[in-house]
């Protein structure tokens, strides 16, 4: 098991630094100049940014004090996002870089085939093959290529030097005389043109692209209405109003003034009852519980309740619960309580398994009425096969912020039934919030930060 774990390790380290490389080669060596103040000043970024990546990540594990987790968080976290957004606008570059090239030789020849005769060639400027093979060396002003002023008729023109004696000339044999001229290849110039306008293209898309998925996650989260028709709900609780909120994942950097957001964005909905169905927190009560204190401003006809997440489990889930209770929300650990017109109920996140806290649907759910209708409360939407076998009418999730990163939606539906939305699994519908907050990167790309609204509908009304 250990051997494995160092060579994933190994592994990811290997990647990580080929990306870099990568990088480096495409945005710095091939567009600056050898010993350029801008080649040091790219090279040392390419090196110190992922080093910040690395602390910001570890740090939250590591015990680090709060004030150093916050200085990490910014730089790195965003790093991260840029560093995917560069590399895959870069690979895109890959595919534009030979096309371009083309397209700029195809204009220098163009260029060079009309020019007048006798014009000069800008410095650095392509000459095309033909152009130079059909140019008499040595011919221009003053050579003695016997048309211009000055020229002999006798004068050698085989180098546009004077006549020299017969025993001084230099050899030339018949094949070099004869041999076809050579267009020279690809000059430095066209390549660093080719270079800079590519990199800098995907330099600007990924830059833009972080900068717009970052102003969406401090923005705050918008407000999604969901109906959701439940077959046993009872006629008086048609309309009831569900406001659910998942994943607001308070941290180094999003923290008392994103929580704000959220409590007030959810209270102008005037909800009948609130759901935070896990990931509230990255980090301890002591370093955030200043920034969780503007839950105890929610409000509801029926009160707020709370269900962990994993993320609570890395920050200590049971001094939380405590906390969650303080403010006025109220747990559901592995518990039911009656609603008027359905069940609520709610379950650990399967990462308590670890300390013996664990959901336990036995528990929530195994005595009650089964002609009520049932609202579940469980972080990870990977337990809809024991919310389906213990007869849950309605799921309520959040865990895959909907894959926050595209194409991250990719690899979040690998892991998980539903990334986002609303979906039937037999008698059980499930809805997966995308989360009002993020993990890691505090950006959002291709999956907007949401509060949702479930409305529920009785079929008897």
């Amino acid at each position: 098991m250990v051997v494995v774990t160092v060579l994933a390790a190994l592994a990811a380290i290997s990647l990580v630094a080929a990306a870099h490389w990568y990088l480096w080669r495409r945005l710095v060596r091939d567009t600056t100049s050898p010993g350029g103040l801008a080649r040091r000043l790219g090279t040392v970024a390419v090196v110190v940014l992922p080093l910040l990546s690395v602390g910001a990540v570890a740090s939250g594990r590591s015990g680090m004090p709060f004030w150093a987790q916050q200085t990490l968080a910014w730089p790195g976290f965003l790093w991260l996002a840029a560093l995917l957004y560069l590399l895959l606008a870069l690979l895109v570059g890959e595919a534009v870089r030979p096309l371009l090239r083309r397209l700029l030789e195809r204009r220098d020849a163009s260029g060079a085939a009309d020019a007048p005769a006798g014009a000069e060639v800008p410095a650095g400027a392509e000459v095309p093959a033909e152009a130079v093979a059909r140019t008499p060396v040595g011919a221009g002003p003053g050579t003695g290529s016997g048309t211009g002023p000055g020229a002999r008729p006798d004068a050698d023109i085989s180098d546009g030097r004077p006549d020299l004696p017969e025993s001084s000339a230099p050899a030339t044999s018949p094949a070099s005389a004869s041999a076809p001229a050579v267009a020279p290849g690809p000059g430095p110039s066209r390549r660093l043109f080719v270079s800079r306008v590519v990199g800098g293209a995907a330099a600007t898309a990924a830059l833009a692209t972080v900068g717009y998925g970052t102003y969406g996650v401090l923005r705050g989260p918008r407000v999604k209405r969901v109906t959701v028709p439940l077959a046993k709900l009872a006629r008086g609780a048609h309309g009831f109003r569900i406001a659910v909120v998942s994943d607001i994942h308070l941290g180094p950097i999003l923290g008392r003034a994103h929580t704000q957001r959220i409590v007030d964005t959810i209270n102008s909905t005037q909800p009948d009852l609130i759901a935070v169905v896990g990931d509230l927190v990255d980090g301890s009560v002591e370093d955030l519980g200043p920034a969780a204190e503007p839950l105890a401003g929610l409000k509801a006809r029926h009160g707020s309740f709370f269900v962990t997440g994993n993320h609570e489990y890395f920050s200590g889930a049971d001094a939380w619960v405590d906390h969650v209770r303080e403010l006025g929300l109220r747990p559901l650990e592995n518990e039911r309580v009656e609603i008027p017109g359905f069940d609520l109920a709610g379950v650990n996140d399967v990462a308590g398994e670890s300390e013996g806290a664990g959901p336990d649907f036995a528990k929530a759910l195994d005595d009650r009425d089964r002609t009520r209708a049932s609202v579940l409360l469980a972080h990870q939407p990977v337990v809809i096969d024991d919310a389906v076998r213990y007869g849950v009418d309605l799921q309520l999730s959040g865990h895959t912020h909907g894959g926050q990163l595209w194409p991250g939606n990719l690899l979040a539906g690998l892991a998980n039934p539903t990334v986002a939305g609303l979906e039937r699994y037999g008698d059980t519908q499930l809805y997966v919030s995308r989360g009002a907050g993020a993990w890691g990167p505090p950006v959002r790309v291709g999956a907007p930060s949401d509060i949702t609204l479930v409305e529920l509908a009785s079929r008897q009304a």
